[in-house]
């Protein structure tokens, strides 16, 4: 086996990281175009939302948009980078020299595997908190949802609010147990229409039952006047447990190194975190995704004879195959929150597949 040139190989991965990040600019824009518009549609009952609002918004769900568009952006650079090499008869000589597709291909696997790493350790957390900040603009803004819920390590955060008043509930601690919600050190707080504080309530503890929010030991404090105290209390809510079952926040607006954390909090509450858990695989999956779209690309674009008549039929077919994956990977995302696959073997299984069908094609081609 000939010894591969370390020249040669940066000379590879140059041309390779020139078409991916020149793609990827494309991909930036029309993302950045369409998110706008799409936007402009939704909001056009919106009152007070201008265009700089609506562009600001595009801009923090851009990054997330992008990371799902990765595995394409690197199949084709890497088809594209075949194209040109071949074109300019390059991949002929390089070839003629006794390399193996296993040698040519280690540098833009290589790569493709640094920038899988680098999107999942550092893009990531970025991109999530961008989405997170995107997704409460998008709430506030254009749904203007008048119950909001939030559960994270800071307990439990309810907001219900009407025409003439709101409230605030925030417990320390909640837990599940035979379809009952548990509270721990209930703060609530009361606004009128103009959001002055009209009524606070501290209790020790607290349920959520249908229709009612049940607080035990409880101190009613109202402005300007005695507090009293109430060995228990009813207080009247249109929160259910399903929807403080669905409040958890979205996995897309956590970050990978965060994930664990919650989930482990998640757990211990009593929920159940199956999506935070196979977002957090489907991330951990991501840089071995990317590394075999390379292979799936050289399967259709790296022959020893490829005329350029072919390339058309090629690229087509490579496009197809990119697409049948993305759907096969949404199909078995879909079916792992469904718990009908297990949580491994729905986020991983289409970088195996993928994987397996490059490394298939090329075994077969090059050493068969």
């Amino acid at each position: 086996m000939n010894r591969f040139s370390p020249t040669l190989s940066i000379y590879l991965g140059r041309h390779f990281l020139i078409a991916f990040f020149g793609l990827l600019a494309v991909v930036v824009g029309m993302i950045l175009l369409f998110d706008t518009i799409e936007l402009m549609r939704r909001a056009v009952h919106a009152e007070d939302l201008g265009f700089a609002t609506l562009l600001w918004m595009a801009v923090m769900k851009l990054p997330h948009t992008v990371q799902d568009t990765m595995p394409f952006a690197i199949m084709i650079a890497m088809m594209y980078a075949l194209f040109r090499l071949s074109r300019s008869h390059e991949l002929v000589v390089i070839r003629s020299a006794g390399l193996s597709v296993w040698q040519f291909l280690a540098p833009p696997v290589i790569l493709a595997g640094l920038i899988g790493v680098v999107n999942l350790t550092i893009v990531d957390p970025v991109s999530a908190s961008m989405y997170d900040t995107y997704k409460r603009m998008e709430e506030g803004l254009i749904r203007s949802n008048a119950t909001t819920l939030n559960i994270g390590q800071g307990g439990l955060w309810l907001r219900e609010a009407d025409a003439d008043s709101a409230k605030v509930v925030h417990a320390d601690y909640v837990r599940q147990e035979d379809g009952i919600l548990f509270l721990t050190r209930v703060a609530i707080f009361e606004t009128d229409a103009g959001e002055h504080l009209s009524r606070r309530f501290e209790a020790a503890t607290g349920q959520l039952v249908e229709g009612f929010l049940r607080l035990d030991q409880v101190w009613d404090m109202v402005p300007g006047k005695k507090t009293e105290f109430h060995d228990q209390y009813f207080l009247p809510t249109a929160i259910t447990l399903g929807q403080v079952q669905n409040s958890f926040e979205a996995p897309e607006t956590m970050s990978f190194w965060t994930l664990p954390t919650f989930i482990n909090f998640s757990q211990i509450s009593g929920f159940s975190a199956l999506p935070h858990r196979l977002y957090w695989h489907s991330l951990l999956a991501s840089p071995f995704m990317l590394c075999a779209m390379v292979l799936v690309a050289a399967a259709f674009c790296l022959t020893a004879n490829a005329r350029h008549s072919n390339w058309a039929i090629r690229g087509t077919a490579g496009l197809a195959t990119g697409f049948l994956l993305y759907f096969f990977s949404r199909f078995t995302y879909a079916l792992g929150l469904s718990a009908t696959l297990p949580l491994i073997l729905a986020a991983w299984a289409p970088t195996a597949v993928a994987g397996l069908l490059g490394l298939t094609y090329l075994f077969h081609r090059e050493d068969g």
